[in-house]
């Protein structure tokens, strides 16, 4: 069975407005000991967060369930690139017919809209990789940074990356079988797997900013030596520009991902990290996400 992105891709809608940056007051999901901070429910199949600054677990539900990841595989794609040895950020990828090709021929899955011929830099690419999910910026730089002499074989090098990286990070329960999230049957984590990931890679400067950014207006070189604009906007507006202190990280969604949200967050100088897979809607997610947080920064 084909996990993941794979297919038709869940169209992304404008967020309900919730109220933001409340604390969860004791008893507000039913009675509880004086003091104490009820904990919350939500829609996600699996849930986890964790203090950043000290690994210590603020909430699990089914934290170690393996689940289809869709895009938040792309945070890996992200950490592997600002991994590399000696990376130039403005080196220049050009935009090949088999980044576009690949979107069209897996049903039309989330893009940047790379223009073939284009002259695009590392740094642009991991942007169009992380606002609006593009899957063929995420092909362009497995094939920049895997190796090999087909394109087959370099992606084939650059998800071998990926999985040494998880298997180096403690993500026990992790694999990858793709660069984008786009699973041929065996791409899954767990919620615990993807906040390890997600506190890691909030460590480079690079991916911190890319990933707490809006919108964004990248120029770029044509092939024919003009330039043009390409404007991305953040799958996870909602939550950045709907609770105070959101720093990041990445939405996913699939046909058997549903909806996910690996977040982050940070307010008094305390950062709270987490994930949610499989919420029932894109609302339902962002709701999620926002009601762990509350939560744990109230712990």
């Amino acid at each position: 069975m084909i996990t993941g992105i794979k297919g038709t891709r869940f169209r992304r809608a404008a967020a309900v407005t919730l109220t933001t940056g409340a604390v969860l007051a004791a008893g507000a999901f039913g009675a509880a000991p004086a003091g104490a901070v009820a904990t919350p429910t939500v829609t996600a199949k699996g849930g986890y967060t964790m203090n950043s600054g000290t690994g210590t677990t603020l909430y699990t539900k089914a934290a170690d369930t393996k689940l289809s990841t869709g895009s938040t595989t792309k945070i890996m794609t992200a950490k592997v690139v600002l991994a590399q040895t000696n990376l130039d950020l403005d080196a220049k990828v050009t935009v090949s017919s088999a980044y576009s090709n690949y979107i069209v021929d897996n049903g039309y899955l989330s893009t940047a809209h790379l223009i073939v011929g284009d002259k695009v830099s590392v740094r642009q690419l991991l942007y169009g990789l992380m606002l609006p999910s593009g899957c063929d910026a995420a092909y362009a730089l497995a094939d920049k940074f895997g190796s090999g002499s087909t394109r087959a074989a370099r992606v084939k090098s650059f998800i071998g990356k990926m999985n040494t990286t998880a298997q180096s990070l403690g993500m026990t329960n992790t694999h990858f079988d793709s660069f984008d999230g786009v699973g041929h049957g065996a791409n899954y984590s767990t919620p615990r797997d993807l906040t390890k990931l997600a506190r890691s890679a909030m460590k480079s400067t690079t991916f911190k900013t890319i990933v707490k950014t809006v919108t964004t207006k990248q120029k770029v070189t044509t092939s024919s030596g003009g330039y043009r604009y390409y404007t991305w906007e953040n799958t996870n507006k909602p939550l950045l520009t709907g609770y105070s202190g959101t720093i990041g990280v990445k939405t996913g969604s699939g046909p058997e991902a549903k909806y996910c949200l690996v977040f982050a967050a940070t307010r008094n100088g305390k950062t709270i990290i987490g994930t949610v897979l499989a919420s029932s809607s894109i609302t339902n997610r962002t709701a999620d996400a926002k009601k762990l947080l509350d939560y744990s920064f109230a712990r």
